[in-house]
């Protein structure tokens, strides 16, 4: 059974930072897409960002682009989410994903690839249990 294990959650006050790590299994690491979902009580699920983590090639959503960055650490099979100028709009519960790579013959972008994830959660393979983040005003 696969496991992504996240930490890093935690309350901060408007303008803060906080880095969300996810620990996955080797394996999983260098043959999936790895990303950052978010859940707010009673909103749909948001891609907030995805990383390819052969190149390195990352992807945001808008609400989050400048301000969050997205990183990997091969030698350790992580992959990090670095929240500055948090808002309270971005309080929500933080879901570590991994998503296979496309077969032959598809060539989705890494914006395709995250809204899949939003849409049906089946459409990401594994998901880790979830870290809460909570910004005050």
């Amino acid at each position: 059974q696969v496991e992504l294990v996240e930490s890093g959650g935690g309350s901060v006050q408007a303008g803060g930072s906080l880095r969300l790590s996810c620990s996955a299994p080797l394996h999983i690491f260098l043959t999936h897409y790895m990303a950052w979902f978010r859940q707010a009580p009673g909103k749909e699920r948001e891609g907030v960002a995805i990383i390819y983590t052969s190149s390195g090639t990352t992807y945001y959503a808008d609400s989050v682009k400048g301000r969050f960055t997205i990183s990997r650490d091969k030698s350790n099979s992580t992959v990090d989410l670095r929240m500055n100028s948090l808002k309270p709009e971005d309080t929500a519960m933080y879901y570590c994903a991994a998503r296979h790579l496309p077969v032959a013959g598809e060539v989705p972008t890494l914006e395709e690839v995250l809204v899949a994830g939003t849409t049906k959660k089946r459409n990401w393979d594994y998901w880790g249990q979830g870290t809460q983040v909570t910004v005050s005003s």
